[in-house]
């Protein structure tokens, strides 16, 4: 689709947004939005005509691209027959998502509850853990993220967390691995392994593992820096959780649906959760939907047991018609596939390349289309670009970074110190090149704040 300018729309757009529209995670005055004319693939465009190659992917949740037609026709032709029903009946729509989903989640996630988003999902399998257990601790580690609803915003590991903290949530931060910047002293990625495993040890027994309900862990973590832990890792924690009868609950919202390369992260480490909740790229994010995927184990505790919890539109039928579009379009079209192999041969590759030449770029890290570039002020130190939840002008670097990038003609994800470059995972080569190029010249810029 080729972008037709409007200027007076867009102005018209943004009048009515900064009258009215109460943007997220946002001081309301201090912010600018843009004015969105319109999205196809893995472009967006403006109402001055200014197309931007999406490295995004909205909120990493467009996984199929924007307007896919055959989901947009699945929606179209769902709400033709049933726009909506309550979640106590079975419906066509529902049920179809739900095996087809049971069917690629790992081991016996067999049974699915659905919600309307990534938090709400967090907060259930978390409600699941503790009625399941009877305990009423959850652990979680630092640089996570997990949701903005209050539960959700407990466990997360990330400053987001700290305006909503009530101290009485029931939750104990720890230290995962990230080699990089190592919490342990360690050299090697078996070295960060082995000591991340007995940090974690250490505090189940010193919190009383008879009172821990769960660990939740990101199987990659996302927001917080795309950091895919060691080999034994997520191994590791699965022993520990069977040794105290603790449920094991992955989030998936992020890493989920083709984005690793692998229909869930989990796939990539062998490893099996209790739990595990899922959102985003489920159905592209068209219709908003989540999910948990229970384990036989934890699904028969309810089994005659009422589990005291749901939503007015768990699966609602538009959202679960666009779910099961999604899925067979990423079988038909091999999408998770693609996300692997341009991820190996493509966008890791690239975003090494690059590295080689910008001074800023202090470490390259994902798989799939899932990446992290990290940046520095100095590579030896490996002191970020700007400091930890740095604003205005402390932040001035990496403003000045996106800025560029945007320039360059791609719309970047920008968080702290990182970029992350998570695109659609059907984007073509091409695209990549061109979004590859893009950085290139934004890298630039930010390499004229290396000390």
């Amino acid at each position: 689709m080729t972008p037709q300018p409007d200027p007076e729309a867009g102005a018209a757009v943004k009048a009515a947004d900064r009258a009215h529209v109460f943007h997220s995670w946002s001081a309301q005055e201090l912010i600018d939005p843009l004015a969105v004319a319109g999205a196809e693939g893995s472009y967006f465009w403006d109402y001055d005509g200014r197309r931007y190659l999406d490295f995004t992917s909205g909120l990493v949740y467009t996984n199929i691209g924007y307007q896919h037609p055959k989901v947009v026709a699945a929606i179209q032709e769902q709400a033709a027959r049933m726009t909506t029903f309550a979640p106590a009946f079975a419906v066509e729509a529902r049920s179809e998502a739900a095996r087809l989903i049971a069917g690629r989640t790992p081991g016996d996630l067999d049974k699915i509850f659905f919600t309307n988003g990534g938090a709400d999902a967090v907060e259930h399998a978390l409600r699941m853990a503790r009625l399941h257990t009877g305990r009423p601790k959850v652990l979680s580690a630092y640089r996570s993220y997990h949701g903005g609803t209050q539960q959700a915003v407990n466990v997360t590991g990330d400053p987001r967390r700290w305006a909503s903290d009530s101290g009485t949530a029931g939750v104990v931060h720890f230290w995962a691995p990230f080699l990089y910047r190592s919490r342990f002293y360690a050299e090697t990625e078996e070295q960060e392994c082995a000591r991340a495993l007995e940090h974690l040890e250490t505090t189940i027994a010193f919190e009383g593992p008879s009172t821990i309900a769960a660990v939740i862990l990101e199987t990659i973590p996302g927001t917080a820096g795309i950091m895919p832990p060691p080999p034994g890792y997520l191994a590791g924690v699965r022993e520990l959780c069977d040794k105290h009868g603790i449920v094991l609950v992955l989030d998936e919202v992020m890493a989920g649906f083709g984005r690793t390369g692998t229909w869930f992260a989990a796939d990539l480490y062998d490893v099996v959760p209790d739990l595990m909740t899922f959102a985003k790229g489920v159905n592209s994010g068209y219709v908003p939907l989540g999910g948990v995927a229970i384990s036989a184990e934890i699904a028969a505790t309810f089994a005659t047991r009422p589990y005291p919890g749901g939503l007015t539109y768990s699966g609602h039928p538009l959202a679960c018609a666009a779910a099961v579009a999604t899925i067979n379009v990423m079988e038909e079209e091999g999408v998770v596939e693609n996300a692997a192999a341009l991820g190996a041969s493509v966008v890791g590759p690239g975003l090494r390349e690059l590295a080689e030449r910008h001074p800023s770029v202090g470490e390259v890290r994902g798989t799939g289309m899932f990446w992290a570039v990290e940046l520095v002020r100095d590579r030896e130190t490996r002191e970020p670009l700007v400091p930890y939840n740095a604003s205005g002008e402390a932040n001035a670097p990496m403003a000045a970074f996106a800025a560029a990038a945007k320039k360059a003609g791609i719309w970047p994800f920008v968080n702290m110190n990182r970029t992350h470059v998570v695109p659609p995972l059907n984007t073509s080569e091409a695209e990549l090149k061109e979004g590859l190029a893009a950085l290139d010249a934004a890298l630039s810029v930010a390499d004229e704040y290396v000390r």
